[in-house]
């Protein structure tokens, strides 16, 4: 007796996970250096004290003009994405019965 399609697709999803469950993982822990394993624990900061140390300005002038220009952009094609899609005479026939003709 022939296997239906979705028994040999079953078959074939269990022949692919039984597979993947016999993977041989990669060792991690080989992946290290003694120096880095023996290390101590960074020190727990606030978050501030690691803001305070960044550049306030990381956009230049020139880039943020085009940034915002193209958010400008943006904004206006999600606008007109806001609108209706279908227009009033279009949903009214839409909105009809569908009729088929008689076979006979």
């Amino acid at each position: 007796m022939p296997m239906s399609r979705s028994m040999l697709k079953l078959f074939a999803l269990l022949i692919a996970a039984g597979t993947v469950g016999c993977t041989q993982f990669p060792e991690l822990e080989d992946r290290f250096a003694d120096t880095s394993r023996r290390a101590a624990y960074p020190d727990l900061v606030p978050a501030e004290t690691l803001r305070a140390d960044l550049v306030q300005e990381r956009i230049a002038l020139k880039d943020r003009q085009r940034v915002d220009a193209r958010i400008g952009k943006l904004r206006g094609r999600a606008a007109a994405l806001r609108g209706t899609v279908i227009d009033s005479a279009s949903r009214a026939r839409l909105s009809q019965p569908v009729t088929l003709p008689d076979p006979s």
